[in-house]
């Protein structure tokens, strides 16, 4: 993108541009032109025109982008319209009308888009929102319904302040609720991979909540609505999950019924009857009276159903371990965890330093397993929380951890309740390497 505030034939910056499109960023609204920029009305437009003429005269294709156009809309429509003017008759193909500061609601772009378009004869129309109202996808669509075919925005609403639009609903809803072609066939079914790849790459975590492709987005949990949903999905669905690329989820806890249990199990490969769903069941009961949750630790969960049905096979067993942290000079603590495990007949005995309690414990695990598992190599720790469960017992409350681990391939949440938050650390870690291992299949190397 390309801001031009003098004259274009002696831009260094502009004789240096490479490729065969360009995009220039002007002002639409009169307030940045009289008080930001200093300078007169036909100043603007002029420059506009000077700017997108000689880029278009090298030989490229101009997309013009027109800042704060919607609130220069509303304070000087006309002039707002004769800015895109000016930018189209000087050869760009593509106008692009921005809300920069996302405060427009869908009827006010609507109605804009029709103006612009009406004012732009041949060139494209695009859109660019920004999502400080929570209207960005619902402002991106308006502009669509009245032309626009171009929308920008980023992968997961990535951006300044509240976010830009995110392309990922947006290309949901105008595949699958508007039968737009807007992606490559195979691709909407890897939307939730995209959307989960971009998180990893930016070290961000995803939003549960997310339309469409978050964990949350196809989640039940009363019991009428699951007994619905695997009746009939639609009835508490609005698509297939499948068509994103996102699965269901069915959440338990200690109000879950046997039909929710059964449910659950039936991903586990594992033959339940009522007996078996009733021990179940009460486990789950018993665990969140004292302070465990599995809606949101499903791993744990899968760990506890294959206990109760005598189906676990532990690939290690814990022997002992035990953490010091010593205060040196500097103010600093150095944390230190050493752990027993034996593994099939050997007993393993580790130690490693950490960045606090929870990260040395993890490393040392992870020395004493690794060698015999090397798939944890794959693994990290991802999210880390901890809740007090009973805050009126003062200092002697129980907490719980969560710990949310992935590997290349899939996210999984685990558990640890305990008086003792090093202890509760030490169960949800457990419990997240158990899962790992069990569901890559491991064997001893």
């Amino acid at each position: 993108d390309i801001f031009l505030e003098n004259n274009t034939s002696s831009d260094t910056s502009v004789a240096t541009i490479d490729g065969s499109m360009v995009t220039i960023v002007g002002k639409t609204w009169d307030l940045h032109v009289t008080d930001v920029l200093g300078i007169s009305l036909a100043e603007n437009t002029a420059m506009i025109g000077d700017s997108v003429a000689y880029c278009h005269s090298q030989g490229r294709e101009v997309f013009y982008d027109a800042e704060h156009f919607f609130d220069g809309y509303k304070a000087n429509p006309e002039y707002a319209l004769e800015t895109l003017r000016a930018a189209c008759r000087a050869g760009a193909s593509v106008v692009i009308l921005c809300d920069t500061n996302g405060g427009s609601l869908p009827g006010q772009v609507a109605m804009a888009c029709r103006a612009a378009q009406a004012a732009i004869g041949s060139a494209r129309l695009g859109i660019h929102c920004h999502n400080d109202c929570e209207l960005a996808v619902a402002n991106s669509l308006a502009a669509v319904a009245e032309g626009a075919t171009q929308v920008q925005g980023t992968i997961n609403g990535i951006g300044e302040r509240c976010g830009n639009v995110d392309l990922v609903s947006v290309a949901a809803l105008l595949s699958l609720k508007l039968q737009r072609d807007v992606l490559a066939p195979g691709s909407m079914a890897r939307l939730t991979e995209l959307s989960r790849f971009v998180y990893e790459t930016a070290n961000m975590n995803f939003r549960p909540g997310q339309p469409f492709v978050g964990t949350s987005a196809f989640a039940h949990k009363g019991g009428m609505h699951i007994h619905a949903v695997s009746r009939i999905s639609r009835s508490y669905e609005h698509i297939d999950p499948a068509l994103v690329g996102n699965e269901r989820r069915i959440l338990v806890s200690e109000l879950s019924g046997q039909a929710t249990i059964l449910n659950k199990i039936s991903g586990l490969d594992i033959s339940a009857d009522r007996e078996l769903t009733k021990r179940i069941l009460e486990r789950v009961q018993d665990l969140e009276h004292a302070g465990y949750e599995f809606e949101a630790a499903e791993a744990s969960f899968g760990l506890l159903v294959l206990k109760t049905a005598g189906r676990f096979v532990p690939s290690f067993e814990r022997v002992s371990y035990r953490v010091n942290i010593e205060a040196g000079d500097s103010g600093t603590a150095a944390c230190e965890a050493t752990v027993k495990l034996r593994i099939g007949d050997v007993q393993v005995h580790t130690a490693a330093e950490g960045d606090g309690p929870v990260n040395a414990l993890d490393a040392a695990l992870r020395k004493a397993l690794q060698p015999t598992y090397p798939s944890l190599g794959q693994m990290s720790l991802e999210d880390y929380k901890v809740r007090v469960v009973n805050a009126r017992e003062g200092t002697a409350a129980r907490v719980r951890v969560v710990l949310e681990s992935r590997d290349h391939r899939d996210v999984w949440t685990t558990v640890g309740v305990s008086e003792n938050i090093v202890e509760a650390s030490w169960l949800a870690l457990v419990d997240s390497i158990e899962h790992k291992l069990i569901k890559d299949g491991a064997v001893p190397r």
